[in-house]
């Protein structure tokens, strides 16, 4: 499992650590990933994402997980997301069938 945010992209950054006498070591910088259950109106269950916690902001922001994934493009999506994103277009359009 790689460690970037699937939400945002954020990935690992590789950067120095300089100390007080200037001696200069290779560290890197972690994103801080988590991983959430969000809940997913059109499937009617959770559904579990590795991202990080300004990505899970993000989400919140757009009004849930439906929302900010209906609203992004499929290129821009990361593969796990498509394949959400494709089930909860699939669950959608049964809920649509069965209420006409």
């Amino acid at each position: 499992m790689s460690r970037r945010c699937a939400v945002t992209g954020k990935t690992i950054l590789v950067g120095r650590n300089v100390s007080h006498a200037n001696n200069k070591t290779k560290r890197r910088f972690l994103p801080n990933l988590q991983v959430a259950s969000l809940l997913s109106d059109a499937l009617g269950d959770s559904v579990q994402i590795r991202l990080s916690t300004r990505g899970l902001r993000t989400i919140e922001a757009a009004g849930g997980l439906d929302a900010w994934i209906c609203a992004q493009a499929k290129s821009k999506l990361a593969p796990e997301l498509l394949k959400l994103r494709t089930r909860i277009d699939r669950a959608k359009l049964r809920k649509a069938a069965a209420a006409a």
